[in-house]
């Protein structure tokens, strides 16, 4: 048996070795030092606490993107074994020794390493040489500030090398031979790669947009050739580039969720039920409440909008001024208002207008959509009450209040219609937590309603509610859910008092689902918008493309000399890019007219060629760069890097389209090569001169960092003796 086996048994494998030269040089110079500095870097003290409360599995929400991103950072946090404890509160603060500096750096270092020999496949897969390849490869290895984005525990590396693997793989799949055993392989990359770029940040959408696009284009042309069989083709594109990165999107959140479930500092934002959902916090507080909200019932009521702040309905003894600042008139009644914090004047009870009993029936008697209630407060016993009296704020909606009898002519005006907006049936009972409910008052049909208006000192600042009567379909800042439920017992006022002192305590389990969860969570990423304010180094897309802007990323001084870290790119570089594009718009506008004309300059496979290479370098760097002109939030240097990724990739087509197409003189293709290897040495000149600002090593002295000031504009730091 054993002589019918061939000997010997012979595997050949083809290594690019200038593949493996550049990629080793992507990894020097990424992970060169990367524990330098022991101190938090800019972002660093950003990223670094959703960082440790993954390592703690505390629930958090970051409106600036989805989760993955913060995933892959907890994740070198875990190989490192970081237990999450360091206080992530000012730019340049030691970390201790608990911290694994190295470990936190590394994935976005190897994700900027591993960018450049994705750079080199790239223009390959493009159709150019191997040396057009090299050329982009050490264009993008020597660019500095590339380089400073992927040495810290930052995402734009990351979000890079997911954006160029997402185009390599597309470009292998649609290069590849029609029955090519990898061809569906690169396919299903491309639609994985586009799902972690999106899912690291919201920018990854504009070159995925741009691969469908591209996709797209292909696409129809598939349709066209009957020689083809592509229906199945066509499924599989539909599957690999549309649903499994939406799947996967979700997949994202899924681990997220699974991964933060113990309550954390932005429970507030999210929903009761949500909150309940999560273990500690208001879990802890409402665990076993009462499902069912009945006469007699002791509830809280909290806004379901969010916005300007979570609140709940609120009273307290105080009331309304006679007079206003601008001379209205008020009721002079018990103020009524939404409070941001939990506090027993917080606590109502659901009454029976027929009834004069506050306690809860045996059996309860549950409330249900279209009921009419009275709301009583708990801790003064007023009635909610509403009527045709100007708002202290809003004045064209109604004062709401709690009812005193003053002996005048303002008779009392305290039912309430409840509408359930969420019902599942007409009969729907109202449910704790999961009820989202509207109070229609039964004389003037005005909705109580969260105005979103501070009250004055009188007020003490808290927020304004109001009866709006023009009030049309659903806002959230006109509906309501009970948070904190228990069936009331106490007859007596004093005993009433003690009672909503005392926590909830019945033991009834509600979760919600995880679609549920994700579709909320997505909702508040989208809306919930921290205020944006102006930074020291924030810019303006105009000053990018110019460079005529930078970041003072960390500064350490000493008596002579100061370690300074910039995001500063290599000037030589960024010049070459922007005229790279101006001359490729130029040969396209030039070929675009000439071949309206019936004159071909370049066979139709080099246009073809020519035009595959606009729309994924001019067209990726137009799709990351031109949003943000339309975006009103605080903008920074690093938002280009994508944009300039691509723009980089342009020069090296260029030059082989002009080499190769242009230049018809032997003389002139002379002259090309000297001008090449001459831009090469300046951008690597360029690169050895601002690589101390890069690495923060070595240190210069004031004169030094005084030389490197290239412009006006740009904030480097030194002392003058």
């Amino acid at each position: 048996m054993l002589t019918s086996i061939k000997l010997p048994i012979v595997i050949r494998a083809e290594i690019n070795l200038v593949l493996v030269v550049v990629t080793a040089l992507g990894l020097l110079s990424r992970l060169y030092g990367i524990n330098f500095p022991k101190a938090v870097v800019f972002d660093e003290v950003y990223y670094g606490q959703f960082v440790s409360l993954y390592t703690k599995q505390v629930f958090f929400i970051d409106e600036s993107g989805p989760p993955l991103g913060h995933m892959i950072l907890a994740f070198g946090a875990y190989l490192g074994g970081f237990d999450g404890n360091f206080i992530w509160n000012r730019i340049g603060a030691e970390y201790s020794s608990n911290v694994p500096v190295w470990s936190l750096r590394l994935i976005p270092a190897l994700a900027g390493s591993l960018c450049v020999p994705l750079c080199y496949l790239l223009v390959v897969e493009l159709g150019y040489s191997h040396l057009t390849a090299l050329g982009a490869a050490l264009l993008f290895l020597m660019e500095n500030s590339l380089i400073v984005q992927s040495r810290f525990m930052l995402l734009e590396s990351v979000l890079i090398f997911f954006l160029l693997l997402a185009v390599v793989s597309y470009l292998r799949f649609h290069n590849a031979q029609s029955g090519s055993p990898l061809r569906l392989a690169w396919l299903v990359l491309t639609g994985v790669t586009c799902a972690c770029a999106v899912g690291v940040k919201y920018m990854g959408l504009f070159t995925y947009f741009l691969l469908l696009g591209l996709a797209a284009v292909h696409t129809w042309q598939l349709i066209g050739d009957r020689a083809l069989s592509n229906v199945s083709s066509l499924v599989a594109r539909f599957l690999a580039l549309v649903v499994l990165p939406l799947l996967l999107y979700l997949g994202f959140f899924y681990v997220h969720l699974n991964l933060l479930y113990r309550s954390g500092p932005h429970d507030q934002m999210m929903s009761s039920a949500f909150q309940a959902s999560l273990e500690g916090g208001l879990a802890r507080i409402t665990q076993g409440q009462p499902l069912e909200v009945a006469y007699g019932s002791q509830v809280t009521l909290r806004s379901v909008s969010s916005k300007p702040i979570p609140c709940w309905l609120h009273s307290h003894k105080a009331n309304y001024p006679i007079r206003y600042e601008n001379g209205r008139g008020s009721s002079h009644q018990q103020q009524v208002t939404c409070y941001p914090f939990k506090d027993v004047n917080n606590w109502w009870i659901i009454k029976d207008p027929g009834r004069q009993d506050l306690v809860v029936s045996s059996p309860p008697r549950p409330v249900r959509h279209g009921d009419v209630v009275q709301l009583l407060h708990g801790m003064t016993s007023r009635l909610l009450n509403t009527h045709d009296v100007a708002a202290p704020m809003s004045p064209h909606a109604q004062e709401v209040s709690g009812y005193i009898d003053f002996n005048v002519s303002m008779p009392a005006q305290n039912l309430w219609k409840v509408d359930i907006a969420n019902r599942e049936a007409e009969q729907d009972v109202w449910k704790t937590i999961l009820s989202e409910v509207r109070l229609i008052h039964i004389n003037t049909s005005a909705v109580l309603k969260l105005s979103g208006s501070s009250l004055p000192e009188w007020g003490y600042r808290q927020l304004e509610v109001v009866g709006d009567k023009i009030y049309k379909g659903y806002q959230p800042s006109g509906v309501w859910n009970v948070e904190e439920h228990r069936y009331g017992t106490s007859l007596e006022q004093r005993e009433r008092e003690l009672e909503l002192h005392s926590p909830t305590h019945i033991d009834i389990n509600r979760n919600l689902t995880f679609i549920a969860k994700f579709l909320e969570l997505q909702w508040k990423m989208l809306t919930v918008k921290h205020e944006d304010s102006e930074h020291k180094y924030s810019s303006s897309p105009l000053e990018w493309i110019t460079m005529n802007t930078n970041i003072a990323v960390l500064c350490l001084y000493s008596n002579i000399s100061t370690a300074q870290i910039h995001l500063i790119g290599n000037f030589v570089t960024w010049t070459l890019a922007n005229l790279a594009l101006a001359v490729y718009v130029l040969l396209f506008l030039s070929y675009l007219f000439r071949r309206r004309r019936k004159i071909e300059d370049i066979p139709e496979a080099t246009w073809c060629q020519l035009l595959q290479a606009g729309v994924v370098c001019a067209g990726g760097w137009a799709v990351n760069y031109l949003p943000f002109f339309m975006m009103e939030k605080t903008l920074f240097l690093y938002h280009y890097l994508p944009a300039l990724t691509f723009q980089i990739l342009l020069i090296p087509v260029v030059l082989e389209h002009v080499h190769t197409h242009v230049l018809r003189c032997a003389s002139l293709r002379r002259a090309l090569h000297g001008v090449v290897l001459a831009g090469l040495s300046s951008v690597y000149l360029s690169f050895r001169t601002f690589s101390p600002l890069t690495y923060g090593q070595p240190e210069l002295s004031a004169e030094q960092l005084a030389s490197l000031r290239w412009r006006d504009s740009w904030d480097i730091l030194f002392r003058r003796r």
